[in-house]
């Protein structure tokens, strides 16, 4: 694309950038920006700003680079900062060699004409799973390989299901969980926690249920949408839920269930650690669908892209440390130190081998789906913040859920 297309659009996209990520072109020989003076010197930027130089992440990229021949400049960047300063560098003609960013913004940075398809720089994904990779892809096009993948699950708090008098084995549905909440109530414990804040994160936890309920995020009104947001409006209405879902994030949900009162918590992955520390046994369950069976839950988790380059002699460099950062041993190590799931069934057989606690979360990310999946791009920030309004407005009873999805969808249009 030509460059000062690609300022344009990168402009454009900003905004978009923004929305999402509320949960992620060289210059010359000199440049002051993300190219290092020294040619033989290749960026890599990220959204790990808590690896420091010491870091099991940043050895890596540094004998990934000595593999490649080349000396690594690595800046790690909070996911939203990430994701303009990479729209701003676009613009200027300074991207960096090889980008690591969150997957719903891959879409966006594509459509921006910032990124490299995989044809253009020849990264191999045969071996990543169909519906990981689908987060990375536009208009048949594909924009990079994972690195790793989150999703979200059921906590559960195997005591106070005991105490409640529920076989965890009966929790298969809607109603069975439903049930199961009604009986820890009546036990005197709490029930189930979750974030349903008003931001991406928001969104983020609701999709299971929405997608469980066999709803689209092109209609966001239909009678299985309804039904999704009736059945959390329920059980705030019950008692099944604390009226605090409606101001939690996700690190706040875990917190309430880490105090070891709940029964259940949705959340994900990345709270693996937290889980251990917690003093209590738990277990994990997928998120069930309305009736019966795993519901898909969104995909979390960043992929490895290359950004267009005026200079595309650095594509092959660029290639080579793109592929050393995702092959088999390297993304073993690297998905263990993140709490992530790797994109490949040759790598999660490996997890599991080492920790037979993972298979539930391998099985999530088996049926896990892109936010941007279903060919929704850039769409999908717009429509995400209807979703998460919806949500809101129904728990908190401003809005019937009927009328808040109708709100929602005549919004999105």
């Amino acid at each position: 694309m030509h460059s000062s297309s690609r300022r344009l659009l990168a402009a454009v996209a900003v905004s978009t950038v923004v929305a999402v990520v509320g949960t992620a072109c060289s210059s010359g020989s000199g440049s002051s920006g993300a190219k290092g003076a020294d040619s033989g010197t290749f960026t890599v930027w990220d959204p790990y700003p808590q690896f420091t130089k010491d870091s099991a992440w940043t050895k890596l990229l540094d004998d990934c680079g000595g593999k490649a021949g080349v000396k690594i400049k690595r800046t790690g960047y909070d996911t939203s900062d990430l994701a303009n300063r990479t729209l701003l560098a676009a613009q200027q003609g300074n991207s960096p060699d090889v980008l690591v960013v969150d997957n719903p913004v891959v879409s966006t940075l594509a459509e921006a004409g910032v990124l490299t398809t995989t044809d253009d720089n020849k990264l191999d994904t045969s071996k990543v799973d169909p519906n990981l990779l689908a987060a990375g892809q536009s208009d048949g096009k594909t924009y990079g390989t994972p690195i790793g993948a989150n999703t979200l699950a059921l906590y559960y708090n195997k005591s106070v299901l005991k105490e409640a008098g529920v076989d965890i084995a009966s929790v298969k549905d809607w109603p069975s969980l439903t049930a199961a909440l009604e009986k820890v109530k009546k036990a005197g414990k709490k029930g189930i926690t979750f974030s349903a804040i008003g931001t991406e994160e928001g969104s983020f936890q609701f999709l299971p249920w929405f997608w469980g309920a066999g709803a689209e995020l092109t209609r966001l009104d239909s009678d299985q949408a309804v039904s999704a947001l009736s059945l959390w409006k329920g059980w705030l209405d019950k008692g099944y839920a604390p009226n605090s879902v409606l101001n939690n994030t996700q690190t706040t949900s875990w917190q309430e269930f880490a105090g070891g009162d709940f029964a259940f918590a949705e959340n994900g992955t990345w709270q693996l650690a937290g889980a251990e520390k917690a003093g209590f046994e738990y277990g994990v369950l997928p998120v069930p669908a309305a009736a019966g069976g795993s519901a898909a839950a969104p995909t979390g988790g960043e992929f490895v892209t290359l950004p267009v380059q005026d200079d595309t002699d650095r594509y092959t460099t660029s290639q080579k440390l793109a592929t050393c950062l995702t092959s088999t041993q390297n993304l073993y190590d690297t998905d263990t130190t993140l709490s992530y799931v790797a994109p490949t069934t040759e790598v999660q057989d490996k997890q599991v081998a080492a920790n037979a606690a993972l298979q539930p979360w391998v099985d999530a990310v088996k049926k896990a789906k892109g936010r941007t999946s279903d060919n929704l791009g850039t769409k999908y920030p717009k429509i995400s913040e209807q979703l998460w309004k919806a949500v809101q407005s129904a728990l908190s009873g401003s809005k019937s859920p009927k009328d808040a999805l109708t709100s929602a969808q005549d919004a999105a249009k």
